[in-house]
C-alpha cells in the first residue's frame, strides 16, 4: 500500500488546505475525490497549522468596501466580476477542506459529503479561472475580500455555528445572488460566464442542502430547536443580516423549511422598515 493510500482522508484534506498554489490544491482535491484513500480516522485530532488557509500571494486581500466596483460594459469590468466569483469558489474549496480535517468524531458520510463539495468547488473555480484567462486576466489580477474565510475563523471552535453560518448563511446567499449575476453577465454579452453560473447554481443547491442536513442533525443531537437556535448563533458570531430578494425555489430545494424562509423574509422586512423610519 502506498504512503498516500495509508493516510487518513482528514489528514490529506488538511495538507490540501495548506497548499498555496491553486493548481496544485485543485489537483490534490481531484486526486482525493477520484482515488479515495483507504480509510477515514474520525477520532484523530490534528494540530492546527500556523497559517491557514494556503493561498497564493495574489490576490491582495482588502476590506470588502475597498474592492473596486467596475461596470460590465468593458472586458476589464466583466473580468473583475468573474474574478470575484473565482475568489468565492477558491474560498469554498478551502472551507470544505477545513470542515473535513478540523472536526473529529463524525460519521464517514460527513467527511465524504464535504469531499464531494470540495471537488465540485474545484470544478467551479477552474471553470472561472479558465474564463478569466480567455478574458486576458488570471486569478490574482484583482483585489479580493475575505468574508467567507473570516466567518470560518470565527466559528472554528463550534461546528454547529460553522454549519449554520457558512453553508446555510453565506453560501446560501449565493443561491439568491447567482441568477441575478448570471443575467447581468448574459445581458453584457458574456454567455460563457452565464453558463458557468448555471453550473454553479445547480451544484450549490446540493452544497447548501448538505449544510442544512448536518445542521439539523447536530441540533437534534444537542437537543436544540434549529429554528430558534439559528438567530442566537447569528448574533453570537456576528453574521450579516441577509437582504432580499431571496431565491425561494432554490432555498426550498436546498432544504430550508417554509418556517425558516418566513423568518428570513420577516427579518428582511423589519430591517427595511427600520432603515426607512
Amino acid at each position: 500500500m502506498s504512503e498516500t493510500l495509508s493516510q487518513c482522508l482528514r489528514r490529506l484534506a488538511r495538507e490540501a488546505l495548506q497548499e498555496p498554489d491553486p493548481a496544485l490544491k485543485s489537483q490534490m482535491v481531484i486526486d482525493l475525490h477520484t482515488r479515495p484513500v483507504a480509510h477515514i480516522d474520525p477520532l484523530a485530532v490534528y494540530p492546527e497549522p500556523s497559517l491557514l488557509p494556503g493561498r497564493p500571494t495574489q490576490p491582495t486581500i482588502v476590506a470588502p468596501q475597498h474592492v473596486p466596483q467596475r461596470g460590465l460594459g468593458t472586458v476589464e469590468g466583466r473580468a473583475g466580476l468573474v474574478h470575484a466569483l473565482a475568489h468565492i469558489e477558491f474560498n469554498a474549496i478551502n472551507l470544505a477542506l477545513d470542515i473535513i480535517w478540523r472536526y473529529p468524531n463524525l460519521p464517514e458520510s460527513f467527511y465524504g459529503g464535504w469531499l464531494t463539495v470540495a471537488y465540485e468547488e474545484v470544478v467551479h473555480f477552474n471553470l472561472l479561472r479558465q474564463h478569466l484567462l480567455q478574458l486576458g486576466y488570471d486569478y490574482g489580477s484583482f483585489p479580493a475580500h475575505d468574508g467567507l474565510w473570516d466567518m470560518a475563523e470565527r466559528t472554528k471552535e463550534d461546528l454547529l455555528a460553522r454549519l449554520a453560518l457558512v453553508p446555510r448563511t453565506l453560501e446560501a446567499r449565493g443561491l439568491d445572488a447567482c441568477p441575478i449575476v448570471r443575467n447581468k453577465l448574459a445581458k453584457a454579452g458574456d454567455q460563457a460566464a452565464a453558463e458557468i453560473l448555471d453550473i454553479i447554481l445547480r451544484d450549490e443547491v446540493g452544497h447548501v442542502a448538505l449544510g442544512n442536513y448536518w445542521y439539523r442533525r447536530l441540533a437534534a443531537e444537542f437537543k436544540h430547536d434549529p429554528l430558534t437556535e439559528y438567530p442566537q448563533l447569528a448574533i453570537q458570531y456576528r453574521a450579516p443580516r441577509l437582504r432580499g430578494p431571496f431565491n425561494i425555489p432554490a432555498r426550498l430545494k436546498a432544504g430550508f423549511t417554509p418556517a425558516e424562509l418566513d423568518w428570513l423574509q420577516d427579518q428582511d422586512k423589519a430591517k427595511a422598515k427600520s432603515e426607512n423610519a
